[in-house]
């Protein structure tokens, strides 16, 4: 096995256990939970919320549309993963995280027709109103942590010293 091989199955692995448990957390939630569960009050807790918009709802009631994106994003990461250290087991990790994310989502934009979100950080104002994060997922976390790494590894590549050609 050549490396490109080893460094797309080490992609695909990690991807199929970031959608098998994005998924089932989704359906643990939407079995299980009737109402918010407070994990710590005033700051944690559980919910099912149906998502039909991309991150903080943006572009809500485009579900078709976002599947459509998150596909083109899902074959334009695949094809251009080369430029961004795929080699590495770092820019593997991340592109497994970021595939699996993606294919979580779009997974429930096809099936449900929107994204179950579940997670939610929140703080209680004064007046009793909730001031919080938007809900995400499993999906959502992977999709961020891989981005994350994908910008050091960027980053990292920017700032290390090249040797420089002197010509002589």
């Amino acid at each position: 096995m050549n490396l490109l091989q080893k460094s797309n199955l080490r992609i695909g692995a990690l991807a199929l256990v970031i959608f098998a448990l994005d998924q089932f957390t989704k359906w643990l939630v939407l079995r299980s939970l009737d109402e918010d569960k407070v994990v710590i009050p005033g700051f944690f807790k559980f919910v099912e919320w149906g998502n039909t918009g991309a991150a903080w709802s943006l572009f809500s009631g485009n579900n078709a549309a976002l599947a459509f994106v998150a596909l083109l994003a899902l074959v334009a990461l695949f094809l251009t993963r080369h430029h961004f250290d795929s080699h590495t087991l770092i820019g593997q990790i991340a592109f497994g995280l970021i595939f699996g994310g993606i294919a979580g989502n779009l997974y429930d934009r096809l099936s449900r027709h929107e994204v179950v979100d579940f997670i939610r950080f929140y703080m209680l104002q004064r007046n009793g109103n909730e001031l919080g994060f938007p809900a995400f997922n499993v999906a959502d976390s992977a999709i961020c942590t891989g981005v994350g790494l994908i910008f050091l590894i960027t980053w990292k590549n920017e700032s290390t010293p090249r040797d420089v050609p002197t010509g002589k």
